[in-house]
């Protein structure tokens, strides 16, 4: 198709589940000139090789998907589904399955409290100065984990901690010391173990980021969306880059494994020549990690966004076009595409995990760690146990009622059936390894790949020739044109999804 680039690394190896009959009626997307060879490397943007940018198909794509960070997604989750069910299901990880009795542990824990509001924010969070209201929080959080561990069975050797929030760090050192030392008590943290936070560098220092490392944390992610000083007064985010970088010094000088900033395309006022100047501070400071994620303007979902001047969001002809320049950039330079839109320098731990076939996906994103049973501890966390999901309340006081009565703040969750979790793996797999192998699949779960898919297999062809996927007899491979649009394979496969249903329930693709 004209207009494609193929990238590749010279020096390191609500919508529906018919979505691609609805191509022909997006809009025209840019169509850029030049061709990036691509080593063909398996690991060099991917296990199968180069990627290949097609702007004018990525923009016939103009619809609506989960992002997959589970399966059933959390909109399915049911009320029927509770604290009682949470318990049971806790009480029996010792006796899940192969290996589920010493199957290690992923600990998620939410802080909801942040200082200034972020207007294009739509996480679960307080915005508020009072720092006078965290004991109470951290109270609760101590509460509840002596109720899990109270029902829980199996090993309690925790793999993965993760921070996130909210603002992690609006806790000071010394109530961050005191949130882990209640988890040590009731778990066993692994000498090896990836422990990572969430920051807003315009709220640590220097010396924040050395006693976080002293305390054991050893990944850090920190919240750029845009260095433009225009776009981040859009945003209410000011953020100078001498602050960054200084956290980022800090960071490497005390020897943290990972460094991630995330970044955001399609904030009001960007541009494609403005996002450059920011990509060019990025590619400088060289973090181990990037995410690259889509603004979603969800105003009627999320409050704050309302205050965004709609008519500066850029208009989807410009928003794509800076979504392929920064892809371009950020593999040109040597980073590999690790998915959808996470990238990772080429020795980083999540690129080696997708060279084994070893990546996974949970509510956090992309994770090295895919034998962990998750538990979510906090306000509106989400956890998985075995065949099962479970999230807490999503406002405070529900979730305060319930611990400081003794009760597990669980208010909805979701136990998978056999199809679920067939399903599950094959999503989890094309989203992580661009590919399945259907004798994998058959052998795991006792089943004929093709009959028993046979009617995604048939919703597969309009995306095959579109070059997007190549089927096999023995396999399905997203293609290098097609991986940006992963989302779009994986919803085939979603037997939740039919048409009409997602409507604004979701982010766009691209």
């Amino acid at each position: 198709m004209s207009g494609s680039r193929m990238i590749g690394s010279p020096s390191n190896d609500r919508a529906d589940g018919h979505l691609a009959a609805d191509v022909s009626h997006a809009p025209h997307a840019p169509r850029p000139t030049g061709l990036v060879p691509g080593s063909g490397q398996t690991g060099a943007v991917g296990p199968q090789g180069a990627l290949v940018l097609d702007p004018e198909l990525l923009g016939r794509f103009d619809a609506t998907g989960p992002r997959y960070t589970s399966y059933p997604t959390a909109d399915r989750f049911t009320e029927r589904f509770g604290a009682d069910d949470y318990r049971s299901w806790l009480a029996r990880r010792g006796t899940l399955g192969p290996g589920g009795a010493w199957r290690a542990l992923s600990l998620y824990v939410h802080v909801p409290f942040c200082e200034q509001l972020c207007y294009y924010c739509g996480c679960n969070k307080i915005v508020t100065r009072h720092h006078e209201r965290v004991p109470r929080y951290l109270e609760a959080l101590a509460r509840e984990t002596e109720l899990v561990s109270q029902a829980l069975t199996g090993s309690r050797r925790v793999e993965q901690l993760h921070l996130g929030g909210g603002t992690p760090t609006f806790l000071s050192i010394a109530e961050l010391d005191t949130l882990l030392d209640g988890l040590r008590r009731h778990f066993e943290f692994s000498t090896h173990g990836d422990f990572g936070i969430e920051i807003d560098p315009r709220t640590v220092t220097p010396a924040t980021i050395k006693s976080l490392a002293q305390l054991g944390f050893n990944r850090v992610s920190l919240g750029v969306q845009d260095f433009n000083p225009l776009v981040q007064k859009a945003i209410n985010r000011i953020q100078s880059l001498e602050g960054t970088a200084q956290v980022i010094d800090a960071a490497r000088h005390a020897q943290f494994k990972s460094i991630n900033l995330d970044l955001i395309y399609g904030l009001p006022l960007q541009s494609r020549a403005s996002f450059a100047a920011t990509l060019d501070v990025v590619l400088k400071l060289r973090p181990d990690r990037i995410a690259l994620y889509n603004y979603a303007h969800l105003p009627e979902r999320f409050k704050p966004q309302r205050r965004i001047d709609r008519a500066q969001i850029p208009a989807p002809h410009d928003k794509l076009g800076i979504m392929c320049d920064a892809i371009e950039r950020l593999v040109g330079a040597g980073y590999v595409l690790i998915g959808m839109d996470h990238f990772a320098l080429p020795d980083d731990e999540l690129a080696r995990a997708q060279r084994k076939s070893r990546l996974h996906r949970n509510f956090q994103g992309y994770s090295t760690h895919p034998d962990c049973d998750l538990i979510g501890l906090g306000v509106s966390s989400i956890g998985k146990i075995g065949p099962t999901y479970a999230q807490s309340a999503r406002d405070l006081e529900t979730y305060y009622a319930a611990v400081e009565s003794g009760r597990l703040p669980i208010i909805r969750g979701l136990v998978l059936d056999a199809d679920d979790l067939v399903r599950r793996t094959v999503i989890v797999a094309l989203m992580c390894q661009f590919g399945v192998s259907k004798e994998s699949i058959s052998s795991a779960y006792l089943i004929d790949f093709n009959t028993y898919f046979h009617e995604e297999l048939g919703r597969l062809a309009a995306l095959e020739e579109l070059e997007m996927v190549e089927v096999t007899r023995d396999r399905i491979a997203v293609t290098p044109k097609g991986r940006l649009l992963v989302r779009a394979v994986a919803m085939a496969f979603d037997k939740y999804l039919t048409p009409g249903t997602a409507g604004g329930r979701y982010s766009r693709l691209i």
